[in-house]
Formats: structure tokens, sequence, C-alpha cells
């Protein structure tokens, strides 16, 4: 054998590195790792740094600040599959930092993470990848990207997945992603609702939570809806409320039955196979208040749907609200309430609750709570409206306090809504005088003074339905209730201002109240309001009109026109053409202004001290335009007023029967009392004219309360003598003729036509006011009268005695009275009785006459 000879070892190369053992204790040089080409040094560098990355947040801002980040995004498609599935597991943890997400959106790397959700990747992959999407799909740009990206259809593949955390993180995914509508549309197209379903089979409560809020959400569209009717969902949303184990799911499951009610076709459904019973008596008898009040929330989102609220009526689920309204718990009783708003609409559910629920629902309005009183009062306004028989039972039920209380709410909602209550009951006389008794007028005040338009239009309506009688008007009036009114009648909103209108429309039903409505510029912004197009409505023009016919005044200036309705009281005045949105200056003011060569302004004015006249000297001083005062022929003694004229039993017998018996035969006697009355006895009464004239007029040393219009015995006499002649005739025709032949009289007799131009009234009126130191002339001073100056005593002296007539101002100091009188052919027919005539009663030329109207310019201009 020979020698052994020993084998030399050879070096190793010289081009090659030799191994090293890194044991590193610093993230950044572990980040710095993430640049190597090795992958098993990439792979075990994403390892430490997904383990870093799991103690917490602060660790993760630290790799973001170390620039981890964007070395790691290019691994997601790392040729290595051990490289790839570390970093996509890292990006599962880091997504859910802000500042990370931000980071990831900016480097678009939605399409890496999409795509490692491939059928061919692993399911760790799967895990880590949707954990990111679904800590992505968080916020709005996170969502768009995803679905821009293609990423719903597989998270909807992977709801199938065997790993239970792939499911819930494409669950939680998809469930951000369908709060956008433009998702849900996408998700009915991809038939998602058969793997969400098979979802609530999952073992895992936090799995099946997620897929009913999911559905929750996407069954607000209709074809969703359909769509889990077609897959049988009811049927294992009923099964989850059936099983008490699932009781941390029946509020989620009961929230998609409240989207699947509103579907008459699931209704019909859930009815046939017995399961709205069900779901009746378990929201009835469920303690849990959350389950409660989403029971109620489904009946109110169904029963919008009127054959529904049918459904729901024939099986009595009246029962299960009323029984809702005792729970402990206000978010219940708010949705229970909300619940019988919308039954309301069914007319069988509105007489259910007359006896059961009005009560339930007055006690809630004592509620400290102010949602549960507003909810509990939108219940009482939807019973009330158009059922007078739950008006009544919201009474009895002492109701009316409670309601005016909940009108100083805080919410405006429950203002409004108790308004409405109170007007429903007020259409019903005995329930208003009860409700206006408790001080609404009062209580109103504070609604009208509201910011909130509806509220505005509410409280409104209500002071419209209250102020019918004269103590209601006058509490609102006393109240400050008319100064808001007028400030609505200026708003914007047309709803306002129509209620706002009609309510001013019925307070102005009475004088005063009218009065003070002109006073407080009504009058003027219903004008303004009525001259617009697009502001006006019914009851603003109705409302001006309402005012006006309580201010003839300001009417006769504006229109022209007084109809026979328009009775002419004291304090009437002719103030002449004025034109629209000019205004019309109180009597007090005209009366205290001096004498102008201003149109001389008529009064009428009956009120006085004096009484009638005695006897026939007594007229004849009247009949000249004298103020009598108190010690003159109207004042005597009572000895003298037993011998009152005008066919007085106890006449004296020195004068002739006959001379009192006919007005036209006064003018006579007139004149032949003033020439037995003594030079001195006219001074003396012209002395007393002069002083009692003075002060009425100017006012001088007179306070506001001390003011009154002037007096006017004459006219007072006009008003005596007519009553006592004209009044007792029976043939309205005759006492037409006989009252235009008296008007005549006092106003200078008959007038030819070609000697008009020579009567010369215009120097006597100018006469009377230098005399009355005024524009303002009572209408009894005047004894030479034209057109406008006897029609007008035509028709003040007619509507104190009953004749219909209207008073007409024309053209050029022309006035004219029209009356209809039915020809005799005419009386005693009973059917088809044709309208009465209309003729024109002549007071200058022929007094007394009448000219039928047939062409009324034609007629008019030949007449005057």
């Amino acid at each position: 054998m020979g020698k052994k000879i020993k084998k030399e070892v050879e070096p190793p190369p010289k081009d090659v590195f030799d191994p090293l053992i890194i044991e590193s204790k610093k993230a950044a040089t572990v980040v710095l790792m993430l640049q190597s080409p090795e992958e098993e040094i990439l792979a075990k560098a994403c390892e430490a740094i997904y383990k870093f990355a799991l103690k917490g947040e602060e660790n993760k801002t630290t790799l973001l600040e170390l620039g981890a980040v964007e070395p790691l995004t290019k691994l997601l498609t790392h040729e290595d599959k051990i490289v790839r599935r570390n970093a996509t597991m890292i990006f599962g943890i880091l997504a859910s930092n802000n500042d990370v997400k931000k980071l990831l959106r900016e480097l678009d790397v939605m399409n890496s993470v999409i795509a490692q959700l491939a059928p061919e990747e692993e399911v760790v992959i799967h895990e880590f990848a949707s954990l990111c999407l679904a800590n992505m799909s968080a916020e709005y740009t996170g969502k768009v990207q995803i679905f821009e990206h293609g990423g719903l259809e597989p998270l909807i593949r992977l709801l199938s997945s065997p790993d239970p955390d792939v499911k819930k993180n494409s669950m939680e995914c998809i469930y951000n992603l369908v709060q956008d509508f433009q998702c849900r549309t996408t998700l009915q197209e991809l038939n998602a609702i058969p793997p969400i379903l098979d979802l609530l089979k999952s073992e895992f409560p936090i799995i099946q939570l997620l897929a009913l809020k999911t559905l929750g959400v996407i069954t607000n569209d209709k074809e969703s809806r359909t769509m889990l009717r077609d897959h049988q969902g009811l049927d294992h949303l009923i099964k989850i409320l059936e099983t008490k184990e699932l009781n941390d799911l029946h509020i989620e499951a009961l929230a998609v039955i409240a989207n699947c009610l509103e579907d008459m076709d699931t209704i019909v459904q859930i009815q046939q196979t017995g399961d709205l019973k069900k779901l009746l008596s378990f929201a009835e008898n469920s303690t849990i208040p959350d389950i409660q009040k989403n029971a109620a929330k489904a009946i109110t989102k169904a029963a919008y749907d009127p054959e529904n609220r049918k459904l729901f009526h024939e099986q009595e689920v009246e029962k299960c609200l009323v029984a809702l309204l005792g729970s402990e718990n206000d978010g219940t009783k708010i949705a229970a309430s909300q619940a019988i708003s919308a039954m309301c609409e069914n007319s069988g559910s509105k007489d259910f609750f007359n006896n059961q629920g009005i009560p339930q629902l007055i006690q809630l309005l004592k509620s400290d709570n102010e949602e549960v009183r507003e909810a509990a009062a939108l219940a009482l306004a939807n019973l009330t409206t158009c059922n007078p028989a739950n008006a009544n039972a919201a009474a009895e039920a002492d109701g009316i306090d409670p309601l005016i209380n909940v009108l100083s709410s805080k919410r405006d909602g429950a203002i409004a809504n108790a308004a409405t209550v109170l007007t429903n009951m007020a259409m019903q006389e005995p329930l208003r005088q009860n409700i206006q008794n408790h001080g609404i007028m009062h209580a109103i005040i504070s609604p009208l003074h509201s910011a909130n338009t509806v509220v505005q239009s509410k409280a409104a309506l209500t002071v419209a339905s209250m102020a019918c009688d004269v103590e209601a008007r006058t509490e609102l009036r006393n109240s400050g209730g008319l100064e808001p009114l007028v400030e609505l009648l200026r708003s914007k909103n047309d709803e306002v201002r129509k209620h706002a209108s009609w309510a001013v429309m019925v307070c102005a039903g009475d004088e005063l109240t009218a009065n003070v409505l002109c006073r407080l510029g009504a009058l003027d912004v219903l004008e303004e309001v009525n001259l617009s197009g697009s502001r006006k409505n019914k009851f603003s023009e109705a409302a001006y009109n309402k005012l006006l016919n309580n201010n003839l005044s300001l009417k006769y200036s504006q229109t022209g026109y007084l109809s026979s309705s328009d009775i002419i009281n004291d304090g009437f005045y002719d103030y002449g053409r004025i034109n629209p949105g000019t205004k019309l200056l109180p009597l007090k003011e005209l009366c205290l202004q001096e004498p102008s060569d201003l149109r001389a302004i008529l009064l009428i004015n009956s009120k006085s001290d004096v009484s009638p006249p005695s006897s026939m000297e007594d007229k004849s001083d009247a009949g000249y335009g004298r103020s009598i005062s108190s010690s003159s022929s109207l004042g005597r003694s009572s000895k003298d007023k037993s011998n009152a004229a005008f066919g007085s039993p106890t006449e004296d017998k020195s004068e002739p029967a006959s001379g009192r018996n006919t007005v036209s035969k006064s003018a006579t006697k007139e004149k032949g009392g003033r020439k037995g009355r003594g030079k001195k006895e006219e001074e003396k009464v012209k002395e007393e004219e002069e002083v009692m004239a003075v002060p009425k007029f100017v006012g001088e040393g007179s306070s506001d309360k001390e003011w009154c219009p002037p007096s006017d015995p004459d006219f007072s006499m006009y008003v005596y003598e007519v009553t006592r002649s004209i009044l007792p005739i029976t043939s309205i025709k005759e006492q037409i003729e006989v009252l235009a032949k008296y008007v005549a009289e006092k106003m200078g007799g008959k007038i030819l036509k070609e000697k008009l131009p020579d009567f010369s009234w215009e120097l006597h009126i100018s006469e009377l006011k230098f005399q009355l130191k005024s524009n303002v002339i009572p209408i009894g001073h005047v004894k030479k009268g034209i057109f406008y100056h006897r029609a007008l005593l035509f028709k003040a002296l007619a509507d104190r005695i009953g004749i219909g007539c209207s008073l007409v101002r024309g053209e050029y100091g022309r006035a004219w009275n029209e009356v209809k009188l039915l020809n005799e052919s005419q009386k005693g027919v009973i059917r088809g009785l044709p309208p009465p005539e209309l003729y024109v009663v002549d007071l200058m030329f022929h007094p007394g006459g009448l000219m039928k109207l047939r062409s009324r310019e034609a007629d008019l201009y030949r007449f005057l």
C-alpha cells in the first residue's frame, strides 16, 4: 500500500461574500433592509416590521416617519410569495393609521392591494388585503378608489371564503362601500344578496351584525328589497327575531324588516304567512326599548302607503301602538306617536284612537322631554284634522291646558302641532269658547312673534279660528296680538301671508279692532300686497275689503262707491277722491287743521247732547245751520219736549195740522217761524253758535280724551224728522221719492239745469269754512248743496230708516244714489222672480224722480 497523501482544502472564491448573521435592534436599520435585492432579507425585514407595527399606533407613526411605506408598496407586487404575503400583512395593520391611509391614497396602491384578492392567493393574503381595504374604505376618498379599481366584485366573492376573518373584513368593507348610492346599484347587479344572507347563519355574531347592517342600508332601494324577498330573506330575519339567543341582533333585524315593510308585496307575504302578527306581538311584548322603537319605526315607514295602512288596520296594529305609548322609554314613545301620526290617514284607525290613544297622547304633552311633546302633538294634530269626534275626545281628556302650555315650547315643531290641534278643535263653537276661557289669545302671542315660518303660519291660522267673537278679539287686542299679526302680512312666505290675511279678515269683524288694525298700518300693507300679482291672494283681498267696510270713509275715498250694505254711521266723513297709496288722515287731525282752499270735508254725526225740536219754530233755527246749545230750541225743558213735531199727539193746537204731517210743508213753516224771532234773540243765538262751534272744531285747551267730533244738531233733526214722517210709509218707492224731495229741500231746493251755473254753492261752502274755522263741515250746515252734497245726505238718511241705496262718486263733483226696485207687475210673483231694476234718484232737477239705468254711461250723462 502506498503512503496516503493529505488533500489540500481549496480556499473560497474571492468574489463570494461570506454569510453574515445580523441582529438589529433599530427599526431604521430594518427599514433600510427593505431596499435589499435578497428575498430572504426582504421577507425577514417585513416580518420584523409586521411584529413592530402590531405593538401600537406609535410604532405605525414611527414607520411612516422612517419612510417604510413607499418601499413596502413596491413589495406588494414582488415575485416572491413570502415577501408579497409579508408586505400585505404589514399594510393590513398600517392602514388603520390615518396618516398612512392618506399616503397610500397619494401613492395609488389600490390596484396592488385589490390584486391580492385573486382566488389563487393564499388565505392569509386574502385576510390582510381585505383588512387593508376595510380600513381604507372608512373614508370617502378610499371608497371611491376601491370602487373605481373594481374592488367590489372580488370582495363579494370573498364572502364565501372558508376563513371567518376574510368574511368579516370583506363584509365590513362592503358595508362601508354601500353607503354610496352608486355602489348599492352595482351590488344589485353583482347579485350580492344571496351571499350576504348566507352570512346570517354564521356562528360569529360580528359577521351576522355586519351582514344585517349592510342589508339595512341596501334595502332602502326597492330593487334590493325585491331581491331580498325573492331569496326568502324575510324568513331568515323572522327566525332571528324568534331566537332569544340572538337578541343582540334583533334591533338590526327589525331595521331591515322596517325597510321591507314599505313594499305592499312584502306586507301581503308576511300577513299570509302569519309573520305580521308575530312581528307586532314581538314588538309589544319585548322588554328591550330599542326593539320596540325600531318596530314602531318600521310601522311608520310602511304606513305611508295607503294599502299598507289598510292591512295594518286589519291586523289591529293600533293596539300595539297604544301599548307602546305606555313605554318608559322616551324614544319608544316618540316612535309610537309618529306611527300613530302615519296611521291617522286611515279613517278606521282614526276612529279606533278616539277612546284609546288620545288620552295617552294628552298625557305625553305633559312630558319633560320636548321631543316627546312634539311627537304627541303631531299625532293629535293628525287625529283631530277633519274629525270633530277626536277633537271632542281631546277636550274631554283635559287636553286644552296641556296644548296651550305646549305653545311656549322650545321646539318649533311642537308649537306648530299644538296650534294645529287647537285650530281643529275651534271648528266647534262649544270647544272654541272653552279654549278661549283658558287664555288662548294671550298664549298665541309668542308663536306669532316666532322666526319660524311654519309656526307663524299655524299661529295665524289659530287666530283666524279663534277670533270669531268680540270677546276673543278684545283679548287679542289688549294682549298686543294685532301688532305681530300685521307684521306677518309683510312676510315673503305665501302660506304665512295667506293665513295672516285670513286672521286680519276675521279680526276686522268689529269696528274697534278694525280701527286698531288700520292704525297699525294693516290697510297700507294689504294695499301694497294686493298691488303685487305674485304676493296677493284671495284672503289678502278679502281682508282689505273687510277693513274698508269698517272704515267707510277710506273706502268711499278710495273706491268712490258705497253699496246698500255699507251703512253710514256717525263719524263718517267724505274727504273726496284719493289715489291708491295715499294715506287718509284721521278725522281729528282734519278737524284741527286751519281752513284752506282744499275741498270741504263733509261730516256725518248725529250724536248730540240736545233733544229733538219741540216746535216748528225750533226747527227753523236748525234749518239754517245753527249749532244750537243745550239752552237753545233743541234743548228745551221736558215740558217743551212733550210738544214734539211731526204728528205728536200733544201738538200745539195753534199750529196747522197739515204743516206737521208732511215734509214739504215744513220748510214754509220754518220761514214763518224765523220771521217771528226778535233781533236780540237772533244775536244771542249767534253768539252761542260761535262759542259752541270753535272749541269743537279747533279743540283748543282740550286733551285727546276730551276731543270728540263736531256735533251736528241740524242733521240730528233731519234724522228725527225722516224717522217720524217717512219711516211709516209702506211703499218703498214712495219713501224714496219723499226722502229725495226732503233732501233737495234742505240743500237749496230744485235747480233748473240751465240755472245750475248760477247756483252759488261754492260761496256758501267757503263761508261755512270761514265761520267754522275748519275744512270739516257737518252735513247739516250745508244749505246750498249740489250733487255730491245731496247724494251723501240722501245715503246717510236712507241708511237710518232702512232704505237700501248705494252712493256712487262721479267726475267733476258729481255723485248719485242708486236704488233697486221691482216693477209693479213683478210684485207677488214668487217663483222665477226677475232681478230688481236699477234706478238713479234725482235730487237736483226733478227731486224725487227715478230714472231706470239701462246703459250706465249714456243714461248718467243725460241725467247728470
